[in-house]
């Protein structure tokens, strides 16, 4: 069992392995969005876009709602911002620190 935990832990840590799916992850903060808007938003074509939503979805980081012919994505838990704001709160106080050390060893 415990294995099979660390192995979903993996496949969900994949997702943050790109920083298009990591900017998704921020644009959806707020809520949902119709692909169209996002791959605007990104810069993305829709079909480079899918891919990344489809393995989202799949891992259960996204969810959809269709509307006609719209499809809306969002996140599926909101516990995923508390941690996406808790690793960028880790990352700019590295930032910080290697920006001291280079302060330092400037002198």
């Amino acid at each position: 069992m415990e294995d099979q935990i660390y192995q979903y832990h993996a496949e969900m840590c994949q997702v943050f392995s790109h920083p298009k799916r990591l900017e998704v992850i921020n644009i959806l903060r707020d809520g949902e969005m119709p692909v169209t808007e996002l791959a605007q938003k990104l810069g993305l074509t829709i079909g480079n876009l899918s891919q990344h939503l489809s393995m989202m979805k799949e891992r259960r980081i996204l969810t959809t709602r269709k509307e006609g012919n719209m499809v809306y994505y969002r996140i599926l838990n909101p516990k995923l911002i508390r941690c996406f704001d808790m690793m960028l709160e880790m990352l700019f106080e590295q930032i910080r620190q290697d920006a001291t050390l280079l302060e330092v060893n400037a002198k």
